[in-house]
């Protein structure tokens, strides 16, 4: 297995991350405050120099109102 860090699925799913964040009209500062972590964090996730894992996709998820199932089959039908 090759690494997932700056993998064309991993951008993908930090360009959904961001894109569904902004639809919503919140900052990252508001997504930190409601994951109970800092700004940083999320700005971490963003600038793609932190993966996460599945329980973190899932907050992440509800925090901004994406459906993780969707994104799911999103990411599935990119390669690599």
């Amino acid at each position: 297995m090759s690494k997932t860090l700056r993998s064309t699925r991993h951008e993908a799913l930090i360009a959904l991350i961001v894109k569904t964040r902004k639809r919503a009209g919140l900052t990252q500062t508001e997504v930190a405050k409601r994951l109970r972590q800092y700004q940083s964090y999320v700005a971490r996730i963003e600038s793609g120099q932190r993966r996460i894992d599945v329980v973190e996709f899932l907050e992440i998820a509800e925090a901004i109102g994406l459906d993780p199932r969707d994104a799911i089959r999103r990411l599935a039908l990119i390669k690599g």
